[in-house]
């Protein structure tokens, strides 16, 4: 089953497009093919010096001055030969007291994924253009400019790009899947962290990590590890739009459990396409999720552990509270076996308005060639941010880092199949609940989006509500919500609350 839960269509995943091929089982297909461009092979530290340049930014009408390090860090063997050079991009803030100031350590998901979406989107201090403060996708070409809501106004920031990512690639001769399976990115990762940390006379700093989509997976898995291998306790861990158990995500016959976790963000879509009665088009977007919330746990729920034995009195009232919640027609819904997948809610739910709906942020719309069939052809959030965000970092990378290479930079590419070893999903929570209980100053901030698909907000609570942590321990993570979809901080305003809620979780985590 590992494997199977490999090849879903994760996250924040640039260059692929949906195709919902089978029932409950989204594959993916390639825009371009991988390109397995090596680093020359080398021993010990066989690998480019960094380009460093300097910058001032304002961000609260305070000036910051600050330096930014473009470069690898080596992978090593055993034998102390560079196997892998792991591409990154810091900013530390000058004049700082190091023991004093956080240090944190960022990546997005994929698998595959590049950092680029945290680094110009988010937390960075440049970010790109949008066209409106909704995140619209503005005409080619594209541009960045200073990012206001940088979190460099209170900590260093390390984005790292994992092997076959962004320019990170293996050395000649080192095949590339030995470091794209969940334990291989692991140790990987976790190396890196503690060389930069040892570098760069950083293990007296607050320490960091911030994950994005399969990011909050690798966030996981890395608090455990860096405890475990390296003595390397953390004091915060940021989880943006969060998945740390496969099962909750993979619609997969026999597993019901994702019909009853996405149902909400189906509600909150409905809603903001105006689909759902007056009653509930009228609710507090929060009020809605809690609403539909408390029929996904309760009367679907029941229903869902009937399966075939279902009473038909029982279907009916499930199929009404459905519609009800959905705005997808009764016969839809019955036809589905009450049953909804998140590809032929991206499909049905604007099918008569010849629209389809966004993975990653439903609140996007694009369209298909026609209105038939059960999933959509693409997904229009991610054509939306694509080559808005690829063209940018392309620009910033040469222009004001200086950093010029002939390798095509790697926002995602295809780093599967991942190595099955156990018929199991994949569940990082244990590992998480662990490390939290042995380290009870760890932190933890997560962060939903009210229309995101991908990762939806039920999901990652009812994940935070099944660790099995005793309350002084839950009681160190919070939950926040924001009005958009997987990547919220498009939104100019979600973008300013993820900084905010940021700033205030940091001053909680380091006292």
């Amino acid at each position: 089953m590992k494997k199977t839960i490999f090849t879903l269509s994760f996250f924040i995943i640039a260059q692929l497009q949906v195709s919902y091929a089978q029932k409950g089982s989204p594959k993916m297909a390639m825009q371009h093919p991988m390109h397995h461009d090596s680093l020359a092979p080398g021993k010990n530290d066989s690998v480019p010096p960094p380009v460093v340049t300097h910058h001032h930014i304002t961000i609260g009408g305070k000036t910051i001055n600050y330096t930014a390090t473009a470069g690898y860090m080596p992978v090593k063997d055993k034998d102390e030969s560079v196997r892998a050079k792991i591409f990154y991009i810091a900013y530390t803030a000058d004049g700082e007291d190091a023991n004093k100031r956080p240090v944190t350590f960022t990546f997005n998901g994929g698998p595959g994924s590049s950092s680029i979406w945290l680094h110009m989107g988010a937390i960075g201090p440049v970010r790109v253009h949008f066209a409106d403060d909704n995140g619209a996708a503005p005409t080619p070409p594209y541009t960045y400019g200073d990012n206001e809501n940088s979190w460099l106004s209170f900590t260093d920031l390390v984005f790292i790009d994992p092997v076959s990512t962004g320019f990170s690639r293996t050395v000649k001769g080192v095949d590339p899947s030995k470091y794209h399976g969940y334990s291989e990115d692991i140790a990987s990762m976790g190396d890196f962290i503690r060389m930069y940390t040892t570098r760069n006379e950083r293990w007296g700093s607050p320490k960091f990590l911030t994950g994005e989509s399969y990011g909050t997976t690798r966030a996981s898995g890395l608090s455990g590890y860096l405890q475990n291998a390296y003595g390397m306790y953390l004091n915060g861990i940021t989880l943006v739009s969060s998945v740390l158990n496969f099962e909750y995500i993979d619609f997969a016959r026999g597993n019901d459990l994702p019909y009853a976790l996405f149902l909400p963000t189906y509600a909150t879509t409905a809603q903001f396409h105006k689909k759902l009665s007056p009653e509930l088009e009228s609710m507090n977007i929060a009020d809605l999720a809690k609403k539909t919330e408390t029929f996904a746990s309760g009367t679907y729920s029941y229903f869902l552990m009937k399966g075939d034995q279902a009473p038909a009195d029982l279907t009916n009232k499930v199929i009404d509270s459905l519609s009800y919640f959905t705005g997808l027609s009764k016969e839809y819904i019955r036809n589905c076996n009450e049953r909804i997948y998140d590809g032929r809610f991206f499909k049905e739910l604007m099918r008569t308005d010849g629209k389809t709906v966004g993975r990653y942020d439903s609140r996007y719309m694009g369209e298909d060639a026609d209105d038939d069939g059960e999933s959509p052809s693409y997904d229009p959030s991610y054509s939306a941010v694509s080559g808005l965000f690829n063209g940018a970092l392309n620009e910033y990378m040469r222009k004001d880092l200086n950093y010029k290479s002939d390798l095509p930079y790697e926002a995602l590419t295809n780093v599967w199949p991942w190595p099955s070893t156990d018929n199991s999903y994949l569940d990082v929570s244990e590992t998480l609940r662990r490390a939290m209980t042995q380290n009870p100053g760890l932190k933890v901030m997560v962060c939903c989006g009210y229309y995101d698909l991908a990762t939806p907000f039920y999901n990652a609570e009812y994940a935070v509500d099944h660790m099995g942590l005793r309350n002084d321990v839950r009681n160190n993570i919070i939950l926040n919500y924001y009005g958009a979809g997987h990547m919220m901080y498009v939104n100019n305003a979600d973008d300013a609350k993820l900084k905010a809620d940021a700033e205030k979780f940091y001053q909680s985590a380091v006292k």
